[in-house]
């Protein structure tokens, strides 16, 4: 039996209705898989079961890796003991891929901000993670917990709040419920901006969140005397919808330092 490891941020779901709700989140049309963090495999059970699907799984824990391999034979050569965040992803599939998992409450965040990077690749995406963190990820403006991910995220993908899971239904049963999302990629190829740029005023802007924009771009360079007088600058960063921040970024790159 494999054991939850705390240093992983292991929580081991035991209801296998809400597991299976979880892979029938996932849509049928993808014939490319990775499961993350698969632990004793709730989920690889339902999704092995999909026969028009290629999958595979990534995780940490060689205790788990070991169960996996002995009990999904048929998964021989696709199981890999690997860190998520340390590998490239175009090693495992060329080709774009669905992502799902029950992800580690204390990684959530570096996962998505890797989804972000793989975005062009990554058509959608199911996980269950902690609920405080799956809300601010479907969080729009004007709420308190709308911030970096959201804003990043929300211009590639359309991101739903599914359902809310508690935590006597794991093993060991962590503090905090659980909150199940899906993402799926938007028609959004590119932004009508630098997208590097966007990300660096979208991060430097929520760094500060309780300043005024004008305040939180201080180590972004631009004409400040050309946007002097623009609303944008005396919002707060809740105020801003993704399409502002595309558009001040926009801006912000069509007007240099002379």
């Amino acid at each position: 039996m494999v054991k939850a490891k705390k240093h992983l941020g292991q929580h081991f779901l035991t209801d296998l209705s809400i597991a299976q709700g979880i892979v029938e989140s996932l849509s049928l049309n993808h014939n490319k898989v990775m499961e993350i963090g698969p632990g004793t495999g709730v989920l690889t059970q339902y999704l092995v079961q999909r026969s028009n699907i290629d999958l595979n799984l990534i995780e940490l824990d060689k205790e788990s890796v070991d169960y996996l391999t002995a009990h999904y034979p048929e998964l021989k050569g696709r199981i890999f003991f690997k860190d998520f965040l340390k590998l490239d992803l175009k090693e495992i599939f060329e080709e774009p891929f669905a992502l799902i998992g029950n992800f580690p409450y204390n990684i959530s965040g570096p996962i998505f901000f890797k989804v972000f990077e793989y975005r062009n690749q990554i058509p959608e995406v199911v996980g269950m993670l902690q609920k405080e963190v799956a809300e601010r990820l479907a969080a729009g403006p004007g709420t308190k917990v709308y911030g970096v991910l959201s804003v990043l995220l929300q211009a590639f993908y359309k991101i739903e709040y599914l359902f809310t899971v508690g935590a006597e239904v794991f093993n060991p049963p962590p503090k905090v419920q659980s909150g199940v999302i899906r993402l799926t990629r938007n028609n959004v190829e590119a932004l009508p901006c630098n997208e590097q740029l966007f990300v660096k005023v979208v991060k430097a802007i929520f760094n500060q969140r309780r300043k005024a924009i004008r305040n939180s771009l201080k180590a972004i360079p631009f004409n400040r005397e050309a946007l002097a007088d623009h609303d944008y600058l005396t919002r707060r960063p809740e105020q801003m919808s993704v399409d502002d921040f595309i558009e001040l970024t926009r801006l912000i790159q069509d007007n240099p330092i002379n």
